[in-house]
């Protein structure tokens, strides 16, 4: 059965400014517990977000979000976690971005900042729990404990940037978008009809952190600024020049700037990026397949697992699902991929799913590549 609670709870509602969250506070109140707004300032310097920014973090969501309370009729704070978030999100998404990695910042703030430093706050000022917007669903079970599922919509499933959260997390978390089918549109709608003037706000998109959605811009500025390096073919041939590794995901195709075109005449693709001698790898789309991976610092929504088992797996917070069979041994995880996957990078998340439930999260350390078919005699 979907969480429900025999008494009203004290809730905090983590207010972003934007529509979902309000909604989210909104039906936390209706559903009559006694709700508290709070609204995360996570720069240092909001106000020198430009207008129009596409993350949450600026001074006009703030405003946002007070006048949502407002409307909703219920206190609000905004509580400073800058000095956190800089550590623990925006530190270490630049880290993995200068070791050669794919982070996901989102899933890291998540882990990190709403269900770490958030909900101990709430914890010890006698909160029960934490609502946010995400479209996800806790589930109760009969022994008492919880599980974390898709949200019913699965168009709007964010369950995978939450695949971090653990059991004990889980039994404080509301997020009362998660087992209802509506449409976005339907969302903004009811917005309008409670007078939220977020109702029309357009939704966050990119990094939050990075305003202008300038991602090697940004890196470049915290790493040195252009550092010119070698673009390699699968042979160790250089094929181009580039200003920086940090700049390169795996499965990049757009951007390369290589100056001729490969021998097949086909689009070329970053394998492999080696921020020791700063050199980009890059070569035909076939050699992206990935057959398996290995995942560090595996994290359970409930009990870990024991012994190998078949899941289906998502390895980026919009793609789509694919068969795995995944053990875990000595604090790793082995994942084998039922068919070849490909755009597979080391720092990204790969959760595991048994059906709609959330097994759990772990960070993708490395990778197998599919071996190549022996050229004919």
């Amino acid at each position: 059965m979907t969480q429900t609670s025999q008494r009203p709870l004290r809730v905090l509602a983590a207010m972003s400014g934007g529509v979902d969250s309000a909604v989210a506070a909104a039906r936390a109140v209706e559903a009559g517990h006694d709700v508290t707004g709070v609204h995360l300032a996570l720069s240092a310097n909001p106000q020198s977000f430009r207008t129009g920014a596409r993350g949450c973090c600026t001074i006009e969501d703030s405003r946002d979000a007070r006048r949502a309370a407002d409307v909703i009729g219920i206190p609000f704070y905004v509580w400073d976690l800058a000095e956190r978030f800089r550590e623990d999100v925006v530190d270490d998404f630049v880290a993995e971005y200068e070791a050669g990695r794919t982070p996901n910042p989102c899933l890291r703030c998540n882990e990190k900042i709403k269900f770490a430093a958030l909900l101990d706050k709430a914890l010890a000022l006698g909160f029960d729990a934490v609502c946010t917007g995400h479209y996800a669903t806790v589930v109760l079970k009969d022994d008492g404990t919880r599980e974390l599922h898709r949200a019913s919509d699965m168009a709007k499933d964010q369950s995978y940037v939450l695949g971090v959260l653990d059991e004990k997390q889980l039994a404080h978390a509301m997020f009362p978008l998660g087992d209802t089918l509506t449409t976005k549109d339907e969302i903004r709608a009811e917005a309008e009809r409670r007078d939220l003037a977020v109702a029309k706000k357009p939704d966050s998109h990119d990094i939050c952190f990075i305003a202008d959605g300038d991602t090697q811009g940004f890196l470049a500025g915290r790493l040195g600024g252009p550092a010119e390096g070698d673009i390699l073919d699968e042979s160790g041939a250089k094929v181009g020049t580039h200003e920086g590794a940090f700049g390169f995901t795996i499965g990049q195709r757009k951007g390369l700037r290589i100056g001729h075109p490969a021998p097949d005449g086909k689009p070329r693709y970053v394998l492999d990026i080696s921020p020791v001698n700063n050199t980009v790898t890059v070569g035909p789309a076939e050699a992206l397949d990935v057959t398996a991976l290995t995942a560090i610092r595996p994290r359970w929504c409930g009990t870990p697992p024991a012994g190998p088992g078949t899941y289906t797996a998502q390895l980026r917070a919009h793609g789509g699902e694919t068969e795995v069979t995944a053990e875990q041994t000595d604090g790793t995880l082995s994942v084998t991929f039922t068919e070849p996957v490909r755009g597979v990078a080391p720092g990204q998340a790969v959760v595991l799913y048994d059906g709609t439930r959330v097994v759990g999260s772990a960070t993708i350390a490395t990778t197998v590549r599919k071996e190549k078919a022996a050229a004919p005699r």
